[in-house]
């Protein structure tokens, strides 16, 4: 549970204001839609504002982590670039 309030504290964060406060206005309600706008500073329905994370991109951005995690467990080796000097 605690995990899943890191987007929405980050993004808090990112606008200014204190995560875990933008969390207990967000945790009052028990609409599974309702969040806070940082950008307009409201909080309400996330959904009828079209603020929505869409299942495909989750769901995709989920596989493409898989695959390259799966790819370097597999390997016995990786080509890596050697950083230069500062």
């Amino acid at each position: 549970r605690k995990a899943i309030t890191w987007p929405a504290r980050q993004i808090a964060i990112n606008a200014g204001l204190e995560g875990s406060v933008v969390i207990a206005g967000i945790l009052e309600n028990d609409d599974n839609a309702y969040g806070y706008d940082a950008q307009s500073g409201v909080y309400g329905d996330l959904v009828s504002k079209g603020i929505i994370d869409p299942a495909k991109v989750v769901r995709t951005a989920l596989q493409g982590a898989a695959s390259v995690a799966g790819l370097l467990i597999m390997t016995e080796a990786m080509v890596a670039e050697i950083p230069g000097p500062p």
